[in-house]
């Protein structure tokens, strides 16, 4: 984008608040933003939220290291972590209910959905998976822990198409556009 993609306006707010308001709103027991060391900006993105911010002394490293750092900074009570895309401002709140649901009902120790476009964002792990997900390289996200062993995954059915992230100024121009609310 060349530019910060998680404070741009997005009707109103930044795209990131978008995203954190949907993980109030489905009441998640506790938020962890993983932010760079230079964070100020999206602290006051989140004012007022009740977050936690997590630093990743490494971000240029890659995704994984930031699923890294948000792992290990869980406190031991932790009994699932949802890995959300700070980029993705439409994901469904009655999607993480569906999710948090098919991991607690499903025996099972992941539970991603897949929308009408393919398996997506965003993805719940259960704690004995955490140690995997603290060990992933810096160039790899928790797709590779998802895809590892199809026997652990539920799969959570969502009819509607994946929600848009944000990487290019052309996904910023149609989430902006006034007809799309999602």
């Amino acid at each position: 984008m060349g530019r910060p993609k998680l404070l741009l306006d997005l009707r109103g707010k930044p795209v990131i608040r978008h995203t954190v308001e949907r993980l109030v709103a489905a009441h998640m027991d506790e938020i962890l933003v993983v932010v760079a060391p230079e964070h100020a900006a999206l602290e006051r993105a989140l004012d007022k939220l009740g977050v936690r911010l997590v630093v990743n002394p490494a971000p240029e490293a890659g995704q994984g290291s930031s699923v890294s750092a948000g792992i290990q900074a869980l406190s031991a009570r932790t009994t699932a972590a949802l890995i959300v895309l700070g980029d993705q401002p439409g994901i469904g709140v009655d999607v993480i209910r569906k999710l948090r649901a098919a991991l607690e009902t499903q025996g099972k120790s992941i539970a991603a959905p897949r929308y009408a476009d393919g398996l997506g964002n965003p993805v719940i792990f259960s704690a004995e998976v955490f140690p995997e997900l603290a060990a992933l390289p810096g160039d790899r996200g928790a797709r590779s822990v998802v895809e590892r062993d199809p026997q652990r995954l539920a799969v959570v059915e969502v009819a509607s198409a994946m929600p848009s992230d944000l990487d290019t100024p052309e996904d910023y121009e149609r989430l902006s556009a006034p007809d799309n609310s999602r």
